[in-house]
């Protein structure tokens, strides 16, 4: 059981946006057509959050042309861009399946009066790498100091490069 325990905790996202029934969202998704890849934002209001650890999801349902449209996230999935909150929505159940059955206005959640707009996260996993990094810096500083000069060398040799690859591009022109 540690093996899957430990498999599954690669796989979670460091922070993951706090979820809430009721809230106006836009998820934004990486979406492949092709060869090529995109983002598509999607906004709507979440009306479940069900499941916990890697496998928690959330549904979003909108209206698009009159038609009710759901769509279900994973949470830690890598096709979830970001989630922005767009609205603070008032709910007082934890399903909002009844939202289905509603048409235009009445097919949204009362806003909470005073509630601040915030992209609350929750952190699942504390970056223990970046912390062994922070202390073993004053240690290696000298060296990174001595790559720094090399690399400005090598970086002044390709301007000169270029300067005279230009010339060739004109004639080509010609």
């Amino acid at each position: 059981m540690d093996i899957i325990k430990s498999i599954e905790h690669e796989q979670m996202k460091n922070k993951i946006p706090e979820l809430k029934v009721g809230n106006t969202v836009k998820v934004h998704v990486r979406i492949k057509e092709g060869n090529k890849e995109r983002i598509q934002v999607f906004e709507g209001i979440i009306i479940k959050v069900q499941g916990g650890g890697v496998n928690q999801t959330f549904t979003v349902r909108k209206i698009s042309y009159g038609v009710g449209v759901e769509k279900t996230f994973l949470v830690h999935s890598p096709l979830v861009e970001k989630v922005e909150l767009v609205r603070v929505g008032k709910a007082r159940r934890a399903k909002l399946y009844y939202l289905r059955d509603r048409v235009g206005k009445a097919a949204k959640t009362k806003e909470k009066i005073g509630a601040r707009i915030e992209d609350k996260e929750i952190v699942l996993k504390e970056d223990v790498e970046e912390i062994s990094e922070e202390a073993s810096t004053p240690v290696e500083s000298a060296p990174e100091e001595q790559s720094a000069i090399t690399t400005e060398n090598v970086v002044e040799q390709e301007v000169v490069d270029t300067v005279k690859e230009e010339p060739v591009e004109d004639k080509k022109e010609n």
